[in-house]
């Protein structure tokens, strides 16, 4: 069976698609497009016609580049600059501050956070919604499908309104509340940690007991926060009642950006598949300046650098202390970093605006990447097998470098606690000690070891939705199912009822027959 699956998939990818679609994207800003971008040019590379939807204040795509995808920009009720200005606020929050508040004070900031991100998600989404000459072009259209992102709300209520099917591609959702209740996608708690937990699929009993909690407090912060304003605002664009799950539950696809490489073992439905490393390649050549740096290093090699394309600058403290600790490293260190000018920077540092990730990576010379744990780059880490010290500063991060930890090919460090020889002390482990690299190098067999590749999967899998119309062959039948329902709560109560009512009859029957055989007692019990 699977080597048929493995011959069909092969063919597709050999033969091209039955016939070419019309594919309309819905994706969230930010690293999430850079990984959907490489699956949208695939299709569009196979004859598909792909139309990509974006806010006039989107923060990275570049809607005047070259490219096989046609990108249609709407206008929205914000501007670039406010958005740039509480993308760098929620940074300088989330990597400098949070560690310095009190309980409470977190509590608040999250608050704030959510409402804001709420406020921008509506304005997003009015730009389509409520723009009907829009939505009357998109129909005109006739799509096959849409491709969304749920982190980036409204996909899914444009592919209702329009009427086509849609399928998701992301990499989680907070306490993966998403994934559980709108996917029906079962997560036990005593086994799958939570995402900012930090915990493994090995928890004590402690550790359940904090996951469990965690879990149920992100579930009423999502009822009672966030979902509550999506349910009145697809009801009144839908003109009936609804709830954001319904209308996210109607994904007929999951692609989830991990694989079992980086994924605890746990539970899967039929309509989610994992398609990690999807953007992932063999190195090209360096530019030819790189490439002499790279080489002059000898045989200690190089330390690829970058903390993402979100974080731009560090403090001056931070900097400092990471400049200070690089130029103690034999190695040369590529540095990707536009902030000030670090005063410790050391000679065998270079410092660029951008690099190219994946050919360092691949470059054999290459001994370590230190990175803030960003999925896209990990799964660079992991496809060319180089170990790594991750410095995570917010969302999945911490998450994703618990995992590459747990695994044996990363060591971790606090952005705000490290100190010059932390860095340095952490940087010869993975280099010097040569367990990080057999443990890299074995999870990368494991990654590349796959009947098919992520990225044709993902292709597959959106293809087969625009071929049958949907999957709905795949949708588990606990959509249909009450909260109460689907945890058999009303038939555990029908048989605790039934119990009570054995029990009782029982009760009955024994006191009947003890009344009848011991009369005489009870006489003289009444004397």
């Amino acid at each position: 069976m699977l080597r048929t699956s493995v011959l069909l998939l092969s063919l597709t990818g050999i033969f091209g698609t039955a016939h070419s679609g019309k594919i309309l994207a819905w994706p969230a800003d930010g690293s999430h497009f850079l990984n959907l971008n490489v699956v949208l040019e695939q299709l569009a590379g196979r004859g598909h016609e792909v139309t990509v939807l974006v806010s006039s204040a989107n923060l990275i795509m570049d809607t005047h580049r070259a490219s096989p995808l046609k990108f249609v920009t709407f206008s929205v009720g914000f501007s670039r600059e406010r958005n740039e200005a509480l993308l760098e606020e929620f940074l300088r929050i989330w990597i400098y501050e949070v560690h310095k508040m009190t309980y409470w004070q977190f509590l608040a900031r999250i608050n704030k956070a959510m409402a804001d991100t709420l406020e921008i998600q509506q304005f997003v989404c009015n730009g389509i919604v409520k723009n009907k000459e829009m939505l009357d072009k998109l129909k005109e259209e006739k799509f096959d499908v849409l491709v969304a992102d749920p982190l980036a709300p409204c996909g899914e209520l444009v592919a209702e309104i329009i009427g086509v099917p849609f399928v998701y591609s992301f990499r989680f959702s907070m306490a993966n509340v998403i994934e559980r209740y709108c996917g029906q996608q079962p997560m036990p708690f005593s086994y799958v940690p939570g995402v900012i937990t930090q915990f493994t699929d090995r928890m004590s009993f402690i550790e359940r007991l904090k996951n469990t909690g965690l879990f149920l407090f992100q579930d009423a912060v999502f009822y009672t926060v966030l979902s509550s304003s999506w349910h009145a605002y697809y009801s009144e664009e839908l003109g009936r009642p609804t709830t954001l799950c319904e209308v996210m539950g109607k994904a007929e696809i999951w692609l989830i950006r991990t694989y079992w490489d980086f994924e605890y073992p746990r539970p899967i439905l039929p309509n989610f598949e994992f398609v990690g490393g999807l953007h992932c390649k063999p190195a090209k050549p360096l530019p030819e300046t790189m490439e002499k740096l790279v080489q002059s290093s000898g045989e200690h090699g190089i330390v690829v650098f970058s903390l993402g394309s979100m974080v731009k600058n560090l403090t001056d403290d931070r900097s400092n202390v990471i400049a200070a600790a690089l130029r103690q490293l034999p190695q040369k260190v590529i540095w990707r970093y536009s902030g000030k000018r670090p005063e410790t920077l050391g000679e065998n540092t270079v410092l660029y605006d951008w690099i190219p990730q994946n050919d360092l990576l691949g470059h054999p010379k290459t001994k370590a990447f230190i990175t803030h744990g960003g999925t896209n780059g990990i799964y660079e880490a992991i496809y060319h097998g180089v170990p790594m010290v991750g410095i995570p500063l917010f969302a999945d991060q911490p998450d994703n470098m618990i995992h590459m930890k747990t695994k044996g090919m990363a060591v971790i460090l606090d952005i705000n606690k490290m100190t010059t020889q932390d860095i340095v002390d952490a940087l010869n482990t993975v280099i010097n000690n040569p367990t990080y690299k057999e443990n890299a190098m074995r999870i990368s067999r494991i990654h590349h070891d796959q009947p098919v590749k992520p990225l044709d999967r993902a292709v597959f899998w959106i293809e087969f939705v625009m071929r049958h119309k949907g999957a709905k062959h795949l949708r588990p039948a606990s959509h249909d199912l009450t909260w109460y329902q689907y945890h058999c709560l009303d038939v555990i109560g029908f048989l605790t009822i039934c119990l009570f009512i054995i029990v009782y009859i029982i009760y009955k029957i024994f006191s009947f027959f003890c009344r009848k055989c011991c009369p005489n007692r009870r006489k003289q019990k009444q004397h």
